[in-house]
């Protein structure tokens, strides 16, 4: 039966961006093949398939239009343009902040590549230091990009 709105799916994926450099992966082997595991600091255990509604908003747009009419044991190449991934990278998402008032709402010194999370629950990356400003980025760090996805659907409940 083909997958509908409201069905419970497994896959497996490869996200790759569109020069082939691999993002993302559900499978241990690609991780480690891709330099993944240690890259993002977590054990092979963490990579595995994936499972969600499909059309529940679980999973990124792109991906849920194209498992409709999918079926188990089917396999697909997917490319999913920014606005329907993580949406365009917006410029009025990048903040700057004086560095005495950084370190005060942080709780440590600035520096390029720190993680951070704002009051209003965004997320972002510190993305520039300077004497003046300390710039942070809350756009999704995929925002702006096609990725293109290799899916195989391993079950349909």
């Amino acid at each position: 039966m083909p997958i509908e709105p409201g069905d419970g799916v497994t896959i497996e994926y490869v996200g790759r961006f569109e020069d082939g450099a691999v993002f993302d992966t559900s499978r241990p082997e690609v991780a480690r093949e891709h330099g993944l595991i240690e890259a993002q600091g977590v054990d092979a255990s963490e990579y595995g398939p994936l499972s969600f509604t499909v059309g529940a908003g679980e999973i990124i747009e792109g991906i849920d239009e194209a498992l409709a009419g999918m079926a188990a044991g089917e396999e697909a190449t997917v490319t999913v343009p920014p606005e329907k991934a993580y949406g365009e990278f917006q410029p009025d998402r990048v903040r700057e902040y004086d560095p005495d008032t950084f370190e005060g709402m942080v709780g440590k010194e600035p520096d390029v590549g720190i993680h951070v999370e704002a009051e209003n629950g965004l997320h972002g990356d510190v993305t520039a230091v300077r004497d003046d400003a300390v710039e942070v980025d809350f756009n999704h760090e995929l925002a702006g990009k096609t990725l293109v996805f290799d899916i195989e659907v391993v079950d349909v409940r």
